[in-house]
């Protein structure tokens, strides 16, 4: 039998309706790949009735299949430093790698190269993901179904961007993050996945492959350099990346 996406997607769209968190998704309903998991985000996407304006994209190690999650313009702020705590459920928090691209890279048969998508990329951004979710406990569902509800994702705050960023190797790039002026991350790399731009060069051709492709604004946040740590708030978060930028958030 197919994959019916929208009875899950109607179960995720009514917790963030009514606030009441699931414990799982019934036998039947719950997506048991990252194909059904991409169905599911594209039912729940047309359900909030958003735009997608960026997305997410991790791997679980540099040899890893990636995956994604759209994220839609009612979740994401462009330089700014607060966010109300009343948006959340959970709140988890990640500093990342982000890219905004330049140009469309439309959908077509030919699969994008990375010089293509290189030359695509107008700037690269500090950027904090915030985690959240509508079931009750993180990383209590099978893979599938938290790719299924959006990655995990909450919102996505970018800071200054970087045009002349060519030269930055995400894995080289050392990230100092703060919590309530604690440092819980001073290292370079971080992220799982590895080489950011592995992740770019899939993701461009996902999207051209399922969405028509990604297009000139568009921003792609690259995975989480320093884990996911929940904290309650008020919370404020500093993070720095050497050579790209650094960006305060704080939310209460």
């Amino acid at each position: 039998m197919s994959f019916d996406p929208k009875p899950a997607a109607a179960r995720l769209l009514q917790a963030r309706a009514d606030g009441v968190w699931l414990t799982s998704l019934p036998a039947g309903e719950a997506p048991a790949s990252d194909l059904e998991a991409y169905q599911v985000q594209d039912e729940v996407a047309a359900g909030l009735g958003g735009r997608i304006v960026a997305w997410k994209v991790g791997a679980a190690s540099p040899t890893a299949e990636p995956n994604c999650a759209p994220i839609l313009a009612e979740t994401f702020f462009d330089d700014v430093a607060r966010l109300p705590a009343a948006m959340f459920h959970k709140i988890g928090i990640e500093s990342e790698l982000a890219y905004r691209f330049a140009k469309d890279l439309p959908a077509r048969e030919a699969p994008f190269g990375e010089e293509e998508v290189r030359a695509a990329i107008g700037s690269i951004h500090p950027a904090i993901e915030i985690v959240d979710l509508r079931f009750e406990v993180f990383k209590s569902q099978p893979a599938p179904v938290h790719l299924a509800d959006q990655g995990n994702h909450g919102a996505l705050v970018i800071g200054p961007g970087l045009t002349a960023w060519q030269d930055v190797v995400s894995i080289a790039t050392h990230v100092h993050q703060e919590i309530d002026h604690k440092v819980t991350h001073d290292q370079v790399g971080g992220n799982s996945a590895g080489e950011t731009m592995r992740l770019l060069v899939w993701l461009a051709n996902h999207v051209a492959a399922r969405h028509g492709g990604l297009k000139a604004g568009d921003v792609v946040t690259s995975g989480s350099t320093t884990g996911t740590i929940f904290v309650d708030a008020p919370v404020e978060i500093t993070t720095v990346f050497d050579g790209v930028g650094s960006m305060e958030l704080r939310i209460d």
